[in-house]
């Protein structure tokens, strides 16, 4: 039987990984298809159809096509029943992380590690705003999560997949989470879930059912 579900995406993406990570963690098979943007298929007519903005991923769900990993992750939540939040506030909260990692947290870590792999040059300033502006970011974790088990509470919620999509990288970034112990933790506690694994484990390097 088809998956209700097809990804579009790329192995080393992070936003794609997230998605990928509430599927496997849900449960969800899902078909996944590879899109190679060094060689620019996310430029092309049939891509930019099924996401306007020329980026990874895209989530096919029957006759929906959404873009953007948080609307995704909120999307997938409502339509499994799963990690979105118990109760009205844990929800709110849970939406307000996912508000707050798209803007503090993701592009400062994924723009460094995107340097350390030789994506991207920046000028020292640049990376130097980074660097200060993610360990920000990530002192603003460690102060939540020593208060909370999981980012709204005590359960996992899709705020927790979706900053862990960016924490996971944090090595190849540059950052050491040995600095903050709560994160550290956390990081730990949340490996232990049902259907965590890592990118690389995760995401093919091809189109796969």
């Amino acid at each position: 039987m088809a998956s209700r579900f097809t990804l579009h995406g790329l192995w080393l993406s992070g936003p794609t990984y997230k998605v990928a990570l509430m599927l496997s963690m849900c449960g969800e098979a899902y078909a996944y298809r590879h899109v190679d943007l060094r060689a620019g298929q996310q430029k092309t007519p049939e891509f930019l159809a099924l996401n306007r903005y020329g980026q990874v991923p895209v989530l096919v769900d029957g006759e929906l096509t959404l873009c953007q990993s948080g609307s995704i992750l909120e999307h997938l939540a409502a339509a499994l029943g799963k990690f979105g939040g118990d109760g009205e506030i844990e929800k709110a909260r849970a939406r307000e992380w996912l508000f707050w990692e798209f803007d503090k947290l993701s592009p400062n870590v994924y723009r460094a590690r995107a340097v350390k792999r030789g994506f991207f040059k920046f000028e020292e300033p640049v990376m130097a705003l980074c660097q200060t502006q993610a360990e920000a970011a990530l002192k603003t974790l460690d102060e939540q999560l020593a208060k909370t088990q999981f980012l709204a509470g005590a359960n996992p919620t899709t705020a927790d997949i979706a900053v862990y999509g960016v924490v996971v990288y944090a090595d190849e970034a540059g950052f050491d989470l040995g600095k903050w112990p709560k994160v550290k933790a956390w990081k730990e506690r949340f490996e232990k879930l049902p259907g965590v694994k890592s990118p690389y484990d995760l995401l093919p390097q091809q189109d796969a059912a």
